[in-house]
């Protein structure tokens, strides 16, 4: 079973919260609901499905992050990351990643939005922004093309700060953005 892309998705959600929140060796556990997972496996499986689907990510994902149990409520699957997991991606995650630079310039005060723009092109790739009309966000940025980071980023203005979540592509087509 190739577990590589989920492997890969929970190694930059820990990434994104050690750049928020810090460094602890600590147990994590992560939620990803049943849409998601089908996207990552090209399935459509139903939770039990999915369950059998699973059965060897644990040992998959042993020697990086520990053995990760995995369970679920209904359509909702949990992955239990032992402290093994946070420490890897502690000790792998390079300083000066594009996430933690993220992650400072929309924490500081006075952050705007061409600003945010600013450091997307920085970073001398291709990129496609968007412009967004939903309620939810105002921006869409991504790097075209780039199988290193996948994700689209969406901002919102709050007036006072600036926030933002990041989709991968098959999760932001299913919102219908």
């Amino acid at each position: 079973m190739m577990y590589h892309r989920l492997e890969n998705s929970i190694i930059d959600v820990i990434k994104e919260e050690q750049a928020k929140l810090g460094y602890c060796k600590e147990e994590i556990r992560l939620y990803y609901p049943l849409s998601s997972l089908d996207h990552f496996f090209g399935t459509e499986a139903d939770a039990e499905e999915m369950k059998k689907i699973l059965t060897g990510f644990g040992a998959y994902t042993k020697e990086k992050l520990g053995n990760v149990l995995v369970s679920h409520k209904g359509d909702r699957f949990c992955f239990h990351i032992p402290e093994q997991g946070a420490e890897y991606v502690h000790e792998h995650m390079k300083p000066n990643e594009f996430i933690r630079e993220l992650v400072e310039l929309v924490g500081k005060h006075g952050c705007t939005m061409q600003q945010v723009k600013d450091l997307f092109l920085s970073k001398g790739k291709q990129v496609q922004m968007e412009p967004m009309d939903n309620g939810e966000f105002d921006l869409m940025i991504r790097f075209e093309g780039d199988g290193e980071d996948p994700y689209y980023y969406c901002f919102k203005d709050e007036g006072c700060h600036i926030i933002y979540h990041r989709f991968l592509p098959e999760d932001y087509a299913d919102f219908g953005f």
